[in-house]
């Protein structure tokens, strides 16, 4: 298992606690990937599964990133060139521009919310039986280089794990 991934957790995944003596990356440098293994991952790029993936993530991203966007510099727009629009009451000291900029906040965390449930109800269980397909294939793919003795050796240190 390579120890170098920023996302690795010895902890969660029942490693070495710190303080011991095994615990932090392996000594020795680390094995490349085999080769039939670095091949999976254009097969899957190529993928229906993925390419449905990307499309998904993207109908909703620029979309939604363009209306961000627009709502954002149409507001800057304002301040620049109609102050005494943003400078309108609304409501006692509460004018045009401070409750635009309180919308701008509201806004954010809007769409933060919606992107979560696009991805949870549109692209997660796509994207978690895809990983495991992956997984499966580049599994194959090194149990195939295994067979065939091309894998490189285990670095020091990183066996068992």
């Amino acid at each position: 298992m390579r120890i170098d991934d920023p996302w690795y957790d010895a902890l969660a995944t029942g490693g070495p606690e710190p303080g011991d003596a095994s615990y932090g990356p392996p000594s020795g440098p680390l094995r490349p990937a085999p080769a039939a293994a670095q091949d999976v991952y254009p097969v899957v790029q190529r993928s229906a599964a993925f390419q449905q993936l990307r499309r998904r993530y993207r109908r909703f991203v620029l979309p939604v990133s363009a209306v961000f966007l627009l709502w954002y510099l149409g507001y800057l727009f304002l301040a620049v060139s109609a102050p005494g629009v943003l400078a309108r009451p609304v409501a006692g000291v509460l004018n045009v521009g401070m409750a635009a900029g309180l919308a701008q906040f509201a806004a954010t965390f809007l769409l933060a919310w919606l992107y979560a449930r696009h991805a949870r109800r549109r692209r997660d269980r796509l994207a978690l039986e895809l990983r495991w397909e992956t997984q499966e294939m580049t599994r194959g793919a090194v149990s195939a280089d295994l067979a065939g003795g091309t894998a490189a050796p285990v670095a020091a240190g990183e066996g068992g794990r």
